[in-house]
This record gives C-alpha cells, sequence and structure tokens, in this order.
C-alpha cells in the first residue's frame, strides 16, 4: 500500500485530528500554520495556503509560513476562496490536468475566520469529512493562538492603524454569529481609522443583548469613551439588570469619568430569540431600520431620551414584534451624514434606496449581505468615509424553544 493510501485509509482522520490536538497546546503561534501543512501533506495534499479577511474586509491575504504557499491577497470578487468565504462552505474546483483545488472555510464556531486551500489528487466522501473538521479546528486554531501573537494582526493589516482603531477592534466581539434562531453581522468604518464607534452582543438563554454605540469627538478621546461605554454596559449585563437599567450603568460611567461636556449615542436592545419580541432604547441614536422580504418596511422609531452621559430620566423601553426573516439593521450617523457631491448629506432615504436595491439580488447570508452593503454605501459616499460609519445587522430566524431540537 503506497503513501497516499496509508496516510487516507480509515482511522486516519481521527488520528491525524488528535495528532494536531495533542501538538498544538504547547506550540509557538508561528509553528501552527507550518504544522497544518505537514500534516496535510500526509494526507495527500499539496500547495496549501491559509488566508485571512483584511480589517477591511476587502482583500483575503495569505498567512506566511514554512510550507505555505503565499500568494497575493485575493480582492473581493466571485473566486471560488470568497465563495467559501462568505457562504461558509467547501468549495471544489478541479484543475488541469488533474486533482482537486479545495477551499475550506475556517470557522470559529459560526464566525468566519478565513479559508484554507489546498490540492488533492483525488477526492472522497471520507476526505470531505475529515477536511470540514480539519477547518474548524485550523480555525480554533488559529482563533486561541491569536491572543498570544501579533503575527495574525499583521497579516490582516493591510494599511497603517490608528492607535484609536487599534482599542476599538481589540474591544470587538466576533464580527458575525449564526445561531438556528439568530443571526448577525456588524462592520466598522473607516477600518484602520475608526475611533468612537462600537458594537457588542451577548446571546443570554433565550435573550440576544445588542449596544450600538458612538461616543462623540475623534481620535483616542472618542476610543476612550467608547471603552468605558461598552465596559459600563457589559458590566450592567452581566448583573441581569433591565435595559433601562444599563442605560443608566453607563450614563453614570461616562458623566463620572468625563464629565457633563462629553456623550455617547446608543441603542440598546433584548431581543428574545424563542418569541421575537424585541425591546428598545434609544439615546439619541439614528432609529434602526425594520427589513422585511429584502425591503426597508419601517423605521423603528421610539421614544429618544438623552444621550449617554447626559443624566437623562429613566429612558422608555419601545417594543417590537419581529416576523421570522425580519432583519433589523442599526446604523451610526456616519453614514447619513457623511457630504457627497454638491454638498448635501447621504441621508437616510438614500441608505434605504440602496438597501431596497441589494434586496433585489438573492441574499448569499447576513454577513456577506452587510459586507456588500457597506462596500456599495462607500461607492455611494465617494470613497471615502469622513467619520465613524458602523453598520449591525440581526436576523430572527424563529424556531423552536429548544435550540438543541434541531442539530442533527
Amino acid at each position: 500500500m503506497d503513501q497516499e493510501n496509508v496516510d487516507r485509509s480509515e482511522g486516519y482522520g481521527e488520528r491525524l485530528l488528535g495528532l494536531l490536538l495533542d501538538r498544538v497546546r504547547q506550540m509557538p503561534p508561528q509553528l501552527i500554520a507550518p504544522l497544518v501543512a505537514e500534516e496535510v501533506g500526509r494526507m495527500g495534499g499539496r500547495d496549501v495556503s491559509i488566508l485571512l479577511q483584511d480589517y477591511a474586509q476587502e482583500t483575503l491575504v495569505p498567512l506566511p509560513g514554512k510550507g505555505l504557499v503565499v500568494g497575493q491577497p485575493e480582492p473581493v470578487a466571485d473566486s471560488p476562496a470568497w465563495r467559501s468565504f462568505l457562504r461558509g462552505e467547501v468549495v471544489e474546483v478541479p484543475q488541469h490536468p488533474s486533482g482537486v483545488r479545495m477551499y475550506l472555510p475556517l470557522l470559529d464556531g459560526s464566525d468566519q475566520v478565513g479559508v484554507m486551500t489546498l490540492t488533492l489528487d483525488t477526492v472522497r466522501d471520507d476526505d470531505r469529512r475529515l477536511l470540514r473538521r480539519l477547518g474548524g479546528l485550523v480555525a480554533d486554531m488559529l482563533v486561541t493562538k491569536n491572543a498570544y501573537t501579533d503575527q495574525f494582526f499583521q497579516a490582516r493589516r493591510r494599511e497603517p492603524m490608528s492607535v484609536s482603531a487599534e482599542i476599538q477592534w481589540s474591544l470587538l466581539p466576533p464580527l458575525s454569529m449564526s445561531m438556528p434562531q439568530i443571526a448577525l453581522a456588524g462592520i466598522l468604518e473607516p477600518a484602520y481609522r475608526v475611533a468612537g464607534d462600537s458594537f457588542d452582543y451577548a446571546l443570554n438563554d433565550t435573550i440576544l443583548h445588542v449596544a450600538v454605540i458612538d461616543a462623540m469627538g475623534h481620535g483616542l478621546d472618542a476610543a476612550t469613551m467608547a471603552t468605558v461605554a461598552i465596559g459600563a454596559y457589559r458590566h450592567a449585563r452581566r448583573v441581569f439588570v433591565s435595559l433601562a437599567e444599563k442605560y443608566g450603568f453607563m450614563d453614570d460611567a461616562i458623566s463620572r469619568q468625563f464629565g457633563p461636556d462629553h456623550f455617547v449615542t446608543a441603542q440598546l436592545m433584548h431581543l428574545n430569540v424563542t418569541t421575537g419580541r424585541m425591546e428598545l432604547v434609544n439615546a439619541g441614536h439614528p432609529a434602526p431600520l425594520l427589513i422585511r422580504e429584502r425591503r426597508v418596511v419601517q423605521q423603528l422609531e421610539s421614544a429618544t431620551t438623552l444621550p449617554v452621559g447626559f443624566g437623562g430620566e429613566a429612558p422608555r423601553v419601545s417594543e417590537h414584534i419581529l416576523r421570522p426573516g425580519d432583519r433589523v439593521l442599526f446604523f451610526s450617523d456616519g453614514i447619513i451624514e457623511e457630504h457627497v457631491s454638491g454638498g448635501a448629506s447621504f441621508g437616510e432615504e438614500r441608505l434605504i434606496r440602496c438597501i431596497d436595491h441589494l434586496g433585489r439580488r438573492p441574499s448569499e447570508g447576513i454577513r456577506a449581505d452587510l459586507r456588500r452593503l457597506s462596500h456599495t454605501l462607500k461607492r455611494e459616499r465617494g470613497g471615502h468615509t469622513s467619520d465613524d460609519a458602523t453598520l449591525f445587522m440581526i436576523e430572527w430566524r424563529g424556531g423552536p424553544a429548544d435550540p438543541l431540537g434541531v442539530i442533527d
């Protein structure tokens, strides 16, 4: 039996994944990718590349390392790598004169980390199952080891990044999440200079908690305020207080730390993922948009309390009921207040027209749809963003009260 048949025989997959787990625990971060390339070679794979998304979500950039093929960054296009990344699925491309190029999504849970590519002479069903599992394990290893190194950050950074942006990116949760009942995605612009915009979320039991904020000002002052606001929000969320009380925690933290002349606008949300019942508190932020059947049907207006930091009264909480498939888009004022040709503001009506126009195309999933919307809006604004511009979208899918009931 030749080497390829030995390495791809029954039981090899379990041995490969087990070997990777055993070896990776105390391995330096820079050796993770070479280890993966080595083990892929044992199963007959070759030309291994690991591609990570850059911070602006415009290219997939190769991770350097011994044994890896390091080519040019892949720009956003209808390429096999981008299809695999955005859709979270394995893509196979036959090679001439022989072999199959495999594009494997690197999924940490449901958050897309990047894509791993490799070539096999032949691909069997057992290989496909093994490679899907390998992709998940590689994603987990990259995310875990990322905390110990700057290597992955440096690969993803395509231009100089401001100190305020460094702070904001370190503050963010994963940019996407997908569960049977709920999916969400967020994006920050300008990726390398963002300062005061941020968002945070947590799914605790049946309640999705969301905060989208915009701290006044620019640069480090805004980033510092955003850090305090998100820290106060997380503290309040973790001691199980109401939506209105979360506002109070954040308001007190900002006013005590920065005084009466500083503020943060915010949208705070609770969504019951089993019923679709949503609660909103609007602290001086643009009203979110309800998207139903791929079109904007309503601005979710609510009584607006004072921005965080101004000592406003306890906010009024508005309630809305979502239908399965509904999406809610949160955005900061940098989206609509950007000046375009002629000096006019971009405006909410133009934002809504862009959403409705893109809604004519089939959905590729919430993250791909939001990325396309963000890039479309940037082009409509003339290719630049002078203020922070945040998009954050949730999709309520409905479903059983017990999510375990849908796992096969």
